[in-house]
Parts: C-alpha cells; structure tokens; sequence
C-alpha cells in the first residue's frame, strides 16, 4: 500500500515538469478561444484580403501568400462601430507557393498550407490572461493542419515584432483588407 501511495504521490507531483517539457517542445494546448474554428472559415466566413510576400529572388514569384477572414458578423460590427469588437476571431492562412509562367504571365498561387494564425480581439481583456493575450488580442499560430496545438509562448516574442508596425492601426495592417475599408 506505501508504494502505491508513493507511486501516486510522485505521478502527481510530476505532472507540472511532464507539461514544462511539453511547452518546451513546442506543443501546447491553446486556450479554447484561440482556437481554429471548428466550421469551415473558408466557405462560412469573409476573405477580407490576401497578401503576397515575395520570394528573396522576386524573379521568383511569391514565396508565401497569406489569406485572411473573418466572420460575417465581426465584419459588419467592424464596419459599423469601427473596430474589433470582443471576440472577433481573425484566421490568416500561411500558404507555401507555386510559381509559373501562364499565358497571362508569371503567377504565384497557394499549394501547401503551412500553418494558421488567430487573433482575437479582447480588448478588456477579459478572454483570456497569460503569455498569449495582450495589446488587445489573443494571438496563436498553428503549424499545418493543427488546431489546437499552438508553438505561441509568447505572443511578445512570437508574433508582436511583425504587428509592431501597424499598432497605430490597433496592430492590423488594414491596408491589406479591402473589405474593411470605410
């Protein structure tokens, strides 16, 4: 019975270091809010925009393009009050590329999904707390097909630095959603 005991007491006591080196691998279950949308996004909600980000060598076409959308409801609040109200969970796919040429000229388009990035607006921060949340949104990438198992720690290492250039745009490059336009 001691041993039972002892073997209990030490798989108990363990558990926290078993989900450090979880975290330190890289594979953590992300808060349900920060979640891919278990409903098809792409045919239930708004593309808002695309980008395109170019090869080293631009010769080389688009090393990734980036779709992004939003839901239908969120948009029309967008629209209506002028920012991300509470919730509004915005999905932008980060697709590999294929490049050639085409009778209408050079062209790059989506192959391989490389992964997905969320944010959702929480502007009083009452969605979640943690090294995910801040600056008014939750904020997870997602490796390919994943969608609840983020490599987000920190959303200040992980993804502030390429936001960091549109925070007078509440850290969303607006520029690249025609459907946001006012």
């Amino acid at each position: 019975m001691r041993s039972k005991t002892l073997a209990m007491i030490l798989s108990i006591t363990s558990l926290p270091a078993f989900a450090q080196m979880a975290t330190e691998a890289g594979q953590i279950t992300v808060e349900p809010v920060l979640e891919v949308p278990s409903e098809d996004y792409r045919t239930g909600w708004v593309q808002i925009g695309a980008f395109s980000v170019l090869a080293e060598n631009p010769a080389e076409g688009a090393h990734e393009i980036h779709a992004v959308f939003i839901d239908e409801d969120a948009l029309k609040a967008y629209l209506a009050e002028g920012r991300f109200v509470e919730g509004t969970k915005i999905v932008k796919e980060v697709w590999g590329t294929q490049t050639e040429d085409l009778t209408t000229g050079r062209a790059s388009y989506a192959d391989t999904l490389k992964g997905r990035f969320v944010m959702v607006a929480d502007p009083d921060g009452k969605l979640g707390e943690g090294p995910r949340f801040g600056d008014g949104w939750g904020w997870a990438f997602f490796p390919g097909q994943e969608t609840r198992i983020t490599d987000t720690e920190d959303y200040r290492d992980a993804c502030l630095a390429c936001h960091e250039p549109a925070r007078d745009q509440g850290l969303i490059y607006l520029q690249g959603y025609p459907a946001l336009r006012r």
